[in-house]
């Protein structure tokens, strides 16, 4: 009996954390051990994927699932050699290495090593998925409703049961290369790629700004009296600060 058989009497896996922790912890994962994914473990992560909601029920995302095969690798590396490309594009234009990113000890500094870390061991990831999405119709705004709620149920998934990715789109580049490698059609929209795997380090909690700048009542900008965070919230200071109009 194959794996694949005895899979299909097994049941999902127990989550080992509850589900607002898991929202609360679910941070992004960029450092991974070298150990493969067992395939009953990517069984449980893509069945929660494939329960996302999408528009009138449409269901048109899928996930391609590369992992340890002879395509895979090349699929790792081609993104793996647009993700250096672009990452060194941003960390010029954005001044990583300049300010406040000269002091090694500085957030600017230390999201700086990780990101390059990660683009230098794109290859070696040990999952890369293309969440892609059918187009039944032209492209609209509102279409990533159909596909990131998807995307968002993996990756709480994979927290769930011990295991940790990212969304990049890293792909963009590439993604011709891709579809020829890979035999995707053109009408099928390739809507970012997610890696995953084992966490070396841990899991949040994820750092960001107060409810009292983000969540509002009645009125732009007018702060809900309710919006205050629990004992312990760690915050960022990431991102425009309140007021300021992002042109």
């Amino acid at each position: 009996m194959n794996s694949y058989t005895s899979l299909a009497d097994q049941a999902v896996a127990a989550d080992q954390v509850g589900l607002l922790e898991g929202l609360a912890s679910t941070r992004a994962i960029r450092r991974y051990r070298d150990e493969p994914i067992p395939d009953e473990v990517l069984r449980d992560i893509l069945f929660a994927a494939t329960r996302g909601p999408s528009g009138s029920n449409r269901q048109p995302f899928r996930f391609l699932v590369l992992s340890q095969s002879d395509t895979a690798q090349q699929a790792k590396e081609i993104i793996a050699a647009s993700a250096r490309r672009v990452w060194t594009r941003k960390r010029d234009n954005d001044g990583y290495d300049k300010g406040t990113g000269a002091d090694p000890n500085s957030p600017k500094a230390r999201m700086g090593r990780v990101m390059q870390h990660y683009v230098d061991n794109f290859h070696k990831v040990p999952c890369l998925i293309l969440p892609c999405m059918i187009r039944y119709r032209a492209p609209t705004p509102m279409e990533g409703a159909s596909i990131y709620p998807a995307v968002q149920n993996l990756l709480l998934a994979a927290r769930a049961l011990g295991y940790g990715g990212v969304i990049t789109g890293f792909h963009g580049p590439v993604d011709e290369q891709l579809r020829s490698l890979l035999n995707i059609p053109q009408e099928i929209f390739i809507a970012c790629t997610v890696t995953l795997g084992k966490p070396q380090g841990g899991h949040g909690p994820v750092r960001r700004r107060p409810m009292s700048e983000l969540v509002f009542a009645d009125q732009w900008e007018q702060t809900a009296p309710w919006a205050i965070d629990p004992p312990g919230t760690q915050y960022t200071k990431a991102g425009p600060p309140p007021g300021v109009k992002v042109v």
